[in-house]
C-alpha cells in the first residue's frame, strides 16, 4: 500500500472489513475477513519505493451480496468492472464453478473479487457472461 490511511479507509468503508489492530510504529493494520477469528487480511505502507506488487484477493460472499454489490460499490465511487477489467451493472458468473463474481480495485490498485458460489452444475461451455445471461439460460433450460 503506497498510504496506509486511504487504504485503512476503503478496506473499512468500502469493503466492510472490521479493523482488527492499528500498529502506527510499523504502518501495518490488519482486517478481520469472514469475522473476528476466521481470517485477517494485513495491509503496510510501502511508501515512495518504486517497486509495487498487485495482488488479487476474492471474498467470499452470499449470492444476494454479489448482485447488490455493483450499485453499492458505485454509490462508494468505486467502478464495478466484470472478468476482463470492462466496467458493468451486473456480476459476472464462472461458468466452469459456476460462481457470481464481481472486480474492483483498492486505492493502490490491487484486484479485489467478490464471489458467491451458485447451486447449479457447472457450465464450462458458457466460460464467463453476465449474470443475467447465465439466469436466461436457466430459464429456457440451457442448464446453468
Amino acid at each position: 500500500m503506497a498510504r496506509l490511511e486511504p487504504s485503512i479507509a476503503f478496506y473499512r468503508d468500502v469493503v466492510g472489513l472490521e479493523l482488527a489492530s492499528l500498529f502506527e510504529e510499523r504502518r501495518v493494520a490488519f482486517f478481520w475477513v469472514g469475522g473476528r477469528g476466521s481470517s485477517m487480511l494485513g495491509v503496510w505502507e510501502a511508501g515512495t519505493a518504486p517497486n509495487a506488487m498487485r495482488v488479487h484477493l476474492a471474498f467470499t460472499c452470499a449470492a444476494e451480496d454479489v448482485l447488490a454489490a455493483p450499485a453499492k460499490l458505485r454509490a462508494l465511487g468505486v467502478e464495478p468492472r466484470g472478468f476482463e477489467g470492462e466496467p458493468v451493472d451486473e456480476p459476472v458468473v464462472l461458468g466452469w464453478m459456476p460462481a457470481l463474481s464481481l472486480y474492483f480495485t483498492d486505492p493502490d490498485g490491487n484486484l479485489l473479487e467478490y464471489l458467491a458460489m451458485l447451486p447449479e452444475s457447472p457450465r464450462p461451455d458458457l466460460g464467463v457472461v453476465p449474470y443475467g445471461r447465465w439466469t436466461s439460460k436457466r430459464r429456457s433450460g440451457g442448464g446453468g
